[in-house]
């Protein structure tokens, strides 16, 4: 008999090769032996007939046709029977469930750290539990043992304490644990190095054979169409009269089916299935594992355990455990194999042995357990641990559902919904942004007569990162080795770094920028008096031979904020914050989306895609939203009419119009631009400057008196009134200088062409130094911004917000008669009344927030905090969160003045004051020039 113990003894220090050297599946020869069987009691598998015939023929067409028979596949294709769309067929190469979901394992966490995914789940946990036994009269398998989450230090139980305070707004039930009570629900436990645990009574396991057939029931009798045994071969492609590539039909061995939509949700060979339709799918596969014990007296009816600090989970098999984890030296597969059905890796006691000590040090009964079966498979892990879903605009009609990291099982209700909705509706109901993997154009051309077939980079990771295996190994291992780590409000990607630097990289980084990544690019998140801290070359975390960077700047900085507190830099932001508030500073916004919409209908195009007027004269800026069809806010942006003959501007002809957009959401903007222009072919260019320009803000009392000295231009407020913008001359070189803020003070931007960033950037410190000029990062303008009640896209504003809800109802020209997209769905609830609403709080005693927080209202949690920091102007911590009435009503201003509040910080309520304007500046005369 093998036995954990043995396991901790016999494992090789074998040295993995370096990932790139292509490792192939092994095991150490003088492990313990187990045999290789996943510990379900049934499994799709056994029921295989052993024909390779399709198990009917393929129709010869459909709606929609869904590729994988796996978790996502099966709950995709349920949700779309149940949404109506009765002509759906689902083509499986084997059998449902054979490639990653038959040997999962099945774990069900209510809690994770973002609203939207604690939404998935519940809904996961609601049809497994609930919705499919009551339609179908069949047990899916669900087990309802509860969760248990380890902390093993104060970092960690606050982490959990912030879960708990989320989990009462959705209400999950959940209680923070002593040790002592710890050992009481579970016995066989050790709590000697225990600081506390979090207890969550109504998770659970669920079987993934029993899960998948019985959803095929579902859908199958709602006129859903699954076909196993059915490899698909080809994918056919088409381009329009516009040349936009849409799919028509799906080849397989048995026939082929005419379609506009097809879903890939082939787990690791997703990637091979979109290469099929020309679609680039940035996934790895690697090997996951874990091992099922023998009997263990005691432990039945057991919570299932993650110990995030080891690194491991347990989870209650019956009467025994399986055990696993994710080590900080994966084995990537290099060669996916296409005849993989059912099938085990062998295991290596070398990677895993890591998980065996933590199981045996939490629960030490293990040491002296038999190991009954080992179960290593396939998995398919991204580069930022998060799945790839949405349509890839490459190919038109053709969706993603893949790379979910291990989490198919537990996300698979909740995306497959989700999923399903878009592919009816044109996008999901809730917030997907992080999940998207729609992709844009680098330059996307419309007219009819021009090839629209050029390079297409993802939205969520720019062409030059998608195509670059480097960067997805790198990226993907680093999300694998730290997904059990605490999610720190400020931590950084080690992995991946320095693939986009904007012109001014170089010459902060000598100045002490500290960088943030964001969408591949390099931007300044603060600045440290201590010297330069460079980004270094990836190290693997010391894992595949590889050595560890020794005396690590940038990452020692990035430790030293590991914390629920004000990080030990909060002075240094304070002084970049007060600085800009009382003299000046300079902000490098190079990494922007600089988008060019030109051409005879690019005013009828703006007129459509933005909620404001921005058809005016040229010298115009305008603060605008775009919304979808329900309202909902896209983006929030400013839009700059130009003229033909601008000599920053490409060459074009009709109107134009020049956008610019906050860098991290760039490709969500380009996307949503893209989509809207297709579908009503107009005859306009999107085009893509922001590599080819910097872009500097220069923001504070003193920015007139400085710039005055650099720029040839009247900056007075006659001669270049707030929201607008010029040709300018600056150090001898042409630049276009825009009279905004994103921080609540007088100041402008000035767009620089990329070979003359340095020289202006030099030029205006020159002039600004005698008046106390600094340069300031992202940390300050989070602070600043909070402070002055500007939104943030994609924390204040999702797509499943609207103007109305969000304080934007002047971006919408209602009074006007331009229809604008979403336009009926914002005058709808204009008229039916706003049900939640964003709400600016601010508490008198200095905590840190960061978001999730709960609010409390009259004694009745009404929200929670989407964005909180710290105001260092009017010394309080400002946090934003939408509410809603507990009893169904209206949420007007009256209803906001009215409530006592409180916001729960990790189980504490701290009492808050609720704004209906901006706390800081509410009259709006700084960034007029009235001070």
């Amino acid at each position: 008999m093998s036995y954990l113990s043995c396991a901790l003894r016999v494992a090789a220090p074998r040295r993995l090769p370096a990932p790139w050297r292509s490792p192939r599946p092994f095991s150490s020869a003088t492990g313990p032996t187990a045999k290789k069987s996943v510990p379900y009691q049934k499994t799709l598998k056994e029921e295989d007939s052993g024909s390779k015939e399709p198990s009917r023929p393929p129709p010869p067409s459909a709606e929609v046709v869904v590729v994988g028979g796996g978790s996502l596949g099966c709950q995709t294709t349920y949700h779309l029977a149940k949404q109506g769309v009765t002509n759906v067929v689902l083509l499986e190469r084997d059998r449902l469930t054979s490639g990653t979901t038959w040997h999962t394992a099945g774990l069900l966490w209510q809690l994770r750290p973002s609203d939207v995914e604690v939404e998935l789940l519940a809904h996961t946990r609601d049809v497994v539990s609930r919705e499919l036994p009551e339609e179908t009269g069949l047990h899916t398998g669900w087990v309802e043992n509860g969760g248990l989450f380890i902390a093993s230090n104060k970092q960690r139980l606050d982490e959990y304490k912030r879960l708990m305070s989320l989990g009462k707004v959705y209400g999950v039930e959940s209680y923070v644990l002593t040790p002592s009570q710890t050992k009481d629900l579970y016995p066989l436990m050790n709590i000697d190095d225990l600081y506390g645990t979090l207890y969550v009574p109504k998770d659970g396991t669920m079987d993934p054979a029993g899960t998948c057939s019985t959803l095929a029931r579902a859908a199958t009798a709602r006129g859903a169409t699954i076909i196993e045994n059915c490899p698909v071969t080809g994918i056919q492609v088409r381009a329009d009269d516009f040349g936009v590539k849409r799919v028509c039909a799906v080849e397989t061995a048995h026939g082929t089916i005419q379609t506009p939509c097809v879903v890939n949700c082939a787990g690791v060979w997703a990637r091979a299935l979109g290469q099929l339709a020309g679609v680039h799918v940035p996934l790895v596969g690697m090997h996951h594992a874990y091992v099922v014990t023998e009997r263990i007296e005691g432990i039945q009816n057991m919570p299932n355990v993650r110990d995030h600090d080891a690194s491991v989970y347990l989870r209650l098999q019956g009467d025994a455990l399986s055990v696993g984890g994710y080590e900080s030296n994966p084995i990537f597969w290099e060669e996916v194999s296409e005849k993989f059905a059912f099938g085990l890796f062998d295991l290596d006691w070398d990677v895993f042995t890591q998980h065996i000590e933590g199981a045996v040090n939490r629960v030490p009964v293990l040491e002296k357990t038999g190991i009954k079966s080992t179960v290593c498979g396939p998995e398919s892990f991204t580069a930022d641990h998060k799945p790839l879903m949405g349509e890839a605009p490459e190919v038109r009609g053709f969706f993603l559902g893949c790379g979910f990291n291990s989490a198919g099982m537990m996300l698979g209700g909740g995306c497959g919904r989700e999923l399903a909705h878009w592919i009816i509706h044109g996008r999901p109901e809730k917030d997907m942004y992080g999940y998207d993997i729609r992709q844009r154009r680098h330059s996307l051309t419309l007219w009819a007569h021009l090839d629209a077939a050029l390079s297409l980079p993802s939205r969520r990771f720019h062409h030059s990162l998608t195509n670059n295996n480097r960067w997805i190994r790198e990226r993907s291992h680093e999300s694998y080795a730290k997904n059990y780590s605490v999610v720190f409000p400020h931590d950084e990607p080690l992995a991946g770094r320095n693939m986009r630097k904007d012109p001014l990289h170089q010459e902060l980084l000598q100045q002490g920028c500290v960088f943030q990544e964001r969408h591949g690019w390099e931007r300044p998140g603060w600045f440290r008096p201590g010297g330069a801290a460079p980004v270094l070359d990836y190290d693997y975390y010391g894992a595949y031979s590889q050595e560890r960077h020794k005396d690590y700047t940038y990452n020692r900085l990035l430790e030293d904020e590991y914390t629920f507190d004000f990080p030990p830099h909060h002075d240094t932001i304070k002084n970049e914050c007060l600085t800009c508030r009382n003299a000046l500073a300079l902000f490098d916004m190079s990494y922007f989306g600089k988008f060019y919409l030109v051409g005879p209908e690019a005013t009828k195009a703006a007129n459509w895609l933005f909620t404001a007027d921005v058809s005016k004269a040229p010298g115009s800026t305008v603060y605008t939203c775009m919304l979808n069809k329900r309202g909902g806010v896209e983006s929030d942006l400013t839009v700059s009419r130009i003229s033909p003959g601008d000599p920053l501007a490409p060459a074009f002809e009709g109107d134009g119009y020049y956008l610019a957009i906050g860098g991290a959401v760039a490709q969500q903007n380009w996307s949503h631009i893209t989509t809207v222009l297709q579908d009503m072919k107009l005859q306009c260019k999107l085009l893509d400057c922001s590599e080819e320009l910097g872009m500097m803000s220069i923001q504070g009392p003193l920015s007139r008196v400085v710039l005055q000295e650099v720029l040839d231009t009247d900056l007075s407020n006659e001669a270049f009134p707030f929201s607008t913008h010029k040709l300018v001359t600056a150090a001898g070189c042409r630049v276009r200088a825009m009279r905004l803020s994103f921080v609540g003070e007088m100041g402008w931007e000035l767009h620089v062409p990329k070979a003359d960033c340095v020289k202006v950037y030099r030029a205006v410190m020159q002039a600004g130094a005698r008046h106390g000029i600094t340069n300031a990062g992202y940390r300050a303008i989070d602070s600043l911004s909070i402070e002055k009640g500007y939104r943030h896209w994609h924390a204040d504003l999702r797509p499943d917000d609207t103007p109305l809800e969000s304080g934007l109802a002047f971006t919408c020209k209602l009074k006007s008669s331009i229809p604008f997209l979403g336009r009926e769905a914002v005058e709808a609830q204009k008229a039916k009344g706003i049900f939640r609403r964003l709400v600016c709080f601010t508490t008198e005693e200095k905590v840190p927030m960061f978001g999730l927080e709960a609010v409390w209202r009259d004694g009745k949690v009404v929200g929670h905090i989407r964005r909180a920091d710290f105001g260092f102007a009017i010394n309080k911590t400002i946090a934003y969160g939408y509410i809603r009435d507990p009893a169904g009503g209206p949420v007007s201003l009256d209803f906001v003045k009215s409530g006592s509040y409180e916001l729960e910080r990790m189980g504490v309520t701290y009492p808050a004051r609720a704004h209906t304007k901006s706390p800081f500046d509410p009259d709006n005369k700084r960034v007029k020039g009235f001070y």
